[in-house]
């Protein structure tokens, strides 16, 4: 044996007397699990206005409620960063600052959010956040939760808008087409958020984090708010405890249409459609701050 030899076995050796060994393999970030939130203390108090009675006497009710704030998530959905109606994607983006501020607060107390900009989920392939939704136990709903959620003849009438043409209201519409490519960049993923336009992953995900409460945001309210299989539909019938962010959504809708009224007063009305036939309905700002002395010790 030369000197060469012995000095390459010595080294093992060595190591052994000495009682070092090899760092064991480190898991590949990839496959490690990712976290999700801390389940914290802390209610929200909540107002729930909605509607009752028939259709020539309604009455509007508002009543108290605590929301835990671990059992409590927010769906943002279709805050999409374009679209063929030039007047829909100015207001998303006068909306987005808005929605983003509420949401952090929400998010700061400890409440679970999900973005659901339905089409562009691709695109966060490789996001902790859309890996969080993937990543969670699969739970098998009561029902198929996968399609579009139609209206319930049984449960409400038609809605209060005609936008039967397009809902636009661009002075001249342009081609219905695709425009959106992401969520809007003014509404931010961030910490323990989620990402997914899957009815079935984020009714898994809502299980998984042991949600109850659901406040449902963005747009339009007249169509994905209510239809989406993750939508204000589909949550009530699923059981959850639901409500309408009623400052935080708008809806696709052409006031030369009937029933001929302002933008505006087209939101109100589906607004108040919602709270009479499907849940009550909330403003963002109690989302943002918990009960005195309910986050933990003073």
């Amino acid at each position: 044996m030369n000197f060469r030899s012995a000095k390459l076995l010595a080294f093992p050796l060595l190591a052994i007397v000495l009682g070092c060994r090899a760092e064991p393999a480190k898991t590949p970030e990839s496959s490690a699990p990712i976290p999700t939130r801390p389940k914290l203390a802390g209610t929200l108090q909540i107002a729930l206005r909605d509607r009752t009675g028939d259709a020539q006497k309604v009455k509007v009710g508002e009543r108290a409620s605590e929301w835990k704030v671990s059992e409590t998530a927010i769906i943002v959905i279709d805050m999409w960063d374009d679209h063929f109606c030039k007047c829909a994607a100015q207001r998303v983006g006068v909306m987005a600052p808005k929605m983003n501020a509420a949401l952090t607060a929400a998010r700061d107390h400890g409440v679970q959010i999900i973005h659901a900009p339905s089409g562009t989920v691709d695109l966060y392939a490789d996001t902790p956040y859309r890996k969080r939704v993937q990543q969670a136990p699969a739970t098998k709903p009561p029902f198929d939760v996968s399609n579009w959620c139609n209206r319930d003849e049984k449960r409400e009438p038609e809605l209060p808008l005609d936008v039967s043409k397009s809902g636009c209201d661009d002075p001249i519409t342009g081609a219905v087409v695709r425009k959106y490519t992401r969520q809007h960049p003014g509404v931010e993923m961030i910490g323990y958020d989620g990402v997914s336009d899957s009815g079935t992953e984020i009714y898994s995900f809502l299980k998984a984090q042991g949600i109850k409460n659901v406040a449902v945001m963005g747009v339009h309210t007249n169509m994905c708010i209510l239809g989406r299989p993750f939508g204000i539909r589909q949550l009530v019938k699923l059981g959850f405890n639901v409500v309408l962010v009623r400052d935080l959504t708008d809806v696709l809708y052409d006031p030369r249409e009937s029933p001929f009224v302002s933008h505006n007063r087209g939101t109100e009305l589906v607004v108040e459609h919602i709270e009479r036939y499907w849940c009550p309905s909330i403003v963002s700002e109690q989302l943002t701050k918990v009960v005195p002395g309910t986050a933990g010790p003073r």
